[in-house]
Parts: C-alpha cells; sequence; structure tokens
C-alpha cells in the first residue's frame, strides 16, 4: 500500500504534485489529518483522488458507490466531482475511520449527498442488488479486503450500469505481484484477481499505474 504513486522517485512525486495537483483545501487537510493515523498508507494518493475525480466528470457520473472508505478521502474526492444530484455510497466496517470521514463531508456540506453503510459490504452490496439496484450506479470503487476483490468486483460489475466504470485499487501491490517471493494471502488475492479480470471478455480493461496500481473496468453494453 502506498500514499504516492508506485515507481517514482520523492523528485518526481514532487514535480508530479506541483504541476499537476489542484486539491481542494479540505482534500489536503483530511490527508494531514490522516497521515497522523499508524495505518495512513491506507489512504489513496492525491493524484490518484484527481484522476478519479475526472473520471467521475468525464463519464457524467450522479451515482457512485464504493466498497472501503477509510478516512473518506476518495468518496469526498469523487463526490465533490459530481453535479449537485449527484449522490454517494460508502461501504466500512470502521466507526473510527468513518468518524473522520463524516466530520469533513459535513464541512463540505455533502453530508446529505454520502450515505455511509457501516457493515460488511458483501452484504450492502448484494441487499441494494436484491432493492432493484442493477445497472443503476455509474462509478465504482473498490479498496478493501483483497481476499474479497473478486465478491466485490461481481456485485459492483451488476450494480454498475452499462458504460459505467469500475476502479479497483491496490492492483500491483507494492510491486509484490512481481515478486515470486511473496507468497503472503493478500499478494496472492491481488494476483488471483487480476488474472481474474485479464481473462474475462466481455469487459474493458487498464490496468494504470497511478497510487498503488489503480485497474479500471468498464461495463460493455
Amino acid at each position: 500500500m502506498s500514499n504516492q504513486s508506485i515507481g517514482l522517485t520523492d523528485e518526481l512525486q514532487r514535480y508530479v504534485l506541483d504541476h499537476a495537483l489542484h486539491e481542494h483545501p479540505l482534500l489536503a487537510e483530511l490527508r494531514e489529518e490522516t497521515a497522523r493515523l499508524e495505518e495512513r498508507n491506507m489512504q489513496i494518493a492525491p493524484e490518484q483522488g484527481q484522476f478519479m475525480a475526472l473520471m467521475a466528470r468525464l463519464i457524467g457520473a450522479k451515482r457512485y458507490i464504493e466498497v472501503g472508505t477509510f478516512t473518506g478521502y476518495s468518496a469526498l474526492a469523487v463526490t465533490l466531482a459530481m453535479p449537485d444530484d449527484g449522490r454517494t455510497i460508502t461501504c466500512d466496517v470502521s466507526k473510527e475511520w468513518t468518524d473522520i470521514a463524516r466530520q469533513f463531508w459535513q464541512r463540505a456540506g455533502l453530508e446529505e449527498r454520502i450515505l455511509l453503510e457501516l457493515g460488511p459490504a458483501l452484504k450492502t452490496l448484494e441487499e441494494l442488488l436484491v432493492s432493484g439496484c442493477e445497472d443503476t450506479f455509474d462509478l465504482a470503487f473498490i479498496d478493501a479486503d483483497k481476499t474479497g476483490y473478486i465478491d466485490y468486483f461481481e456485485r459492483c460489475h451488476e450494480l454498475v450500469r452499462p458504460g459505467g466504470l469500475i476502479m479497483i485499487d491496490n492492483t500491483l501491490w507494492d510491486g509484490k505481484v512481481v515478486d515470486s517471493g511473496a507468497l503472503d494471502e493478500d499478494t496472492e488475492a491481488i494476483r488471483e484477481f487480476n488474472d481474474y479480470l485479464r481473462d474475462r471478455e466481455e469487459i474493458d480493461v487498464s490496468l494504470v499505474p497511478i497510487g498503488d496500481g489503480l485497474t479500471l473496468v468498464r461495463k460493455r453494453s
């Protein structure tokens, strides 16, 4: 996990941020607050947040769902990028981390536009499908337990509309995906997930080396 793009030297990272980052002040403040946590590396890189926000604007997203919220940076970045009638559903199991998120969403005036579902994400996704939300979301983001990625993706693929986009984080996993000595459960799960996407024929896929590896999947019509 990393909160800056994989493979960049510190000098190149600073150059990217200096020349291409236009970060909302609340996003910058949230990054600073999250940096005090022991788990700070779980936060996405700011350039990735901006890239995700750009994707939301490019596809005209108004309905966004994410699996794994942490302190709320991704939800804040994407919701700020959507129009005023845009709505977000976030899934997480940590009240401690999402309490931080709620504070910043409220300060941004987005508390009515972001619905936090506190509990197992798979249960939330399945409940949305049962309630008739298939093909209704424009955009999804998966950044949670790696062993659950395939299950999360399959549900999000059902929830996202044809032409919609699913973004999956950590798909380069700090380079461990190509380290033959890395045999831990999470690394193996990421490898299995990447193979799973590679072998599917009914989706469009691009693995972008931003952050810790961000895979983009377009649901075909």
